[in-house]
C-alpha cells in the first residue's frame, strides 16, 4: 500500500489495534479494489492531520480472511474506528471518494467526540 499506514495481519491485529493506547482507524483493503487504493491519499490525510493521536492501521481483507469475517466484511473498503479495543464507529459502501469525503466528515466528528471525552 501506498499509504504511511502500519500494516496488520492476525498475528499482530491484538497489539496493533486492540490494545492501542490511541485511537486506530483500520483500513479494510484487497489489491484488486481500485477504491481501496483512490482512498489512500484522503486517508494518510485524515491521518497527519490528527498527528499522533489516531494510528492508521491496514489490513489486506483477501490475507487476514479470519479477521475480515470477525468484522463481517461486505464490502471493500471497510474502515473501522477503534478505540480501547471497541469498533466504536464504522465506514463501508463506498461508491466514490465523494461518498468517502462525505463519510470522513461523519469521522472527523467522532473523532472529536471521543477527545472531548478522554479530557473529561
Amino acid at each position: 500500500m501506498a499509504i504511511s499506514a502500519h500494516s496488520a495481519n492476525e498475528e499482530t491485529f491484538t497489539h496493533d489495534v486492540l490494545n492501542a493506547p490511541i485511537p486506530v482507524l483500520v483500513h479494510f483493503w484487497a489489491p484488486w479494489c481500485g477504491l481501496c487504493r483512490m482512498i489512500e491519499p484522503l486517508l494518510a490525510k485524515l491521518a497527519a492531520e490528527w498527528g499522533g493521536q489516531l494510528r492508521l492501521i491496514s489490513v489486506n481483507a483477501d490475507e487476514n480472511l479470519k479477521l475480515a469475517n470477525a468484522y463481517q466484511l461486505k464490502t471493500l473498503p471497510t474502515l473501522v474506528l477503534f478505540d480501547g479495543g471497541v469498533a466504536l464507529h464504522r465506514l463501508e459502501r463506498f461508491h466514490s471518494t465523494d461518498d468517502l469525503r462525505l463519510a470522513l466528515g461523519d469521522l472527523h466528528i467522532a473523532l472529536e467526540r471521543l477527545t472531548m471525552s478522554c479530557m473529561l
